[in-house]
């Protein structure tokens, strides 16, 4: 092989390390999804509401911050509500950072005072039905402290239409609690989950490890999923939606990172 031909194998060479090194940066990088000036890429779907209303102006963007607001309420009168990421996913990781504020709207049901949660592998907006809470999805439930003295755990697990097993047993109650510490007043707490389809999933709080399992699935359930699903299915990818489920709440650092498949 001549000077030359070495030559040009090198180039090659030099542009394959770096097209390769640049998807892999595109893959492995955080990329903030929510940009703290407004709600694009992002659709609201309030039970009883048609898609996209943002009923009484609950979610706000005030301060570089995604809140959700109940200055214009009375009462709650089940006015559960979902902000859904425009895209897609399957494997990743999402962190950010979230607070409970004030008082819980009158007259809401009392298992949800501070609490509000992130929904992942979830159902779209737009399949959802018009009076349909929840949709079918994992939630990493997020919970405040109540200053009683009791622990509450965040980061836990709930199964709206779903399931999932851990080390191969199936999970069969809605809600488990995760291992994290229990978290009062407005301070503000990092949520993260690493999602690698249904293989496994984490949940950390503030850096450490508090939940783990595999095997999602979403399920013929008439409360949820009935339209669409007929029989237990691997649950693999969806959608991340953020919860307004009666008490105010604030999010903000929400980031992304693809994860290679």
């Amino acid at each position: 092989m001549n000077r030359s031909s070495i030559a040009k194998l090198n180039i090659l060479l030099i542009l394959f390390l770096v097209f390769s090194n640049t998807a892999q940066a595109q893959e492995d990088q955080w990329v903030p999804i929510f940009n703290g000036k407004n709600l694009n890429g992002w659709t609201i779907k309030f039970s009883g509401q048609d898609l996209g209303v943002n009923y009484k102006d609950t979610f706000r963007v005030e301060d570089g911050m995604m809140r959700v607001v109940y200055d214009n309420y009375t009462t709650f009168d089940n006015a559960y509500a979902h902000i859904f990421y425009k895209e897609k996913l399957s494997h990743y990781r999402l962190k950010f950072d979230y607070r409970f504020t004030g008082e819980q709207v009158p007259d809401s049901e009392p298992w949800n005072v501070r609490n509000s949660g992130v929904m992942f592998h979830s159902q779209s907006p737009e399949s959802m039905a018009f009076d349909q809470d929840f949709p079918a999805s994992i939630e990493n439930q997020l919970l405040g402290g109540l200053s009683d003295g009791k622990s509450r755990r965040t980061g836990n697990i709930c199964t709206p239409g779903t399931d999932f097993k851990i080390h191969g047993v199936l999970m069969k109650k809605h809600c488990y609690r995760s291992s994290s510490k229990t978290y009062h007043g407005d301070q503000w707490v990092n949520a993260e989950i690493e999602v690698r389809g249904d293989e496994v999933i984490k949940h950390f709080i503030n850096g450490e490890l508090v939940f783990e399992y595999e095997k999602t699935r979403i399920l013929p359930d008439e409360e949820y999923s009935a339209d669409f699903v007929t029989e237990a299915m691997p649950l693999k990818d969806g959608y991340i939606a953020f919860q307004a489920e009666s008490h105010p709440i604030d999010f903000k650092n929400i980031y992304l990172m693809k994860l290679d498949q």
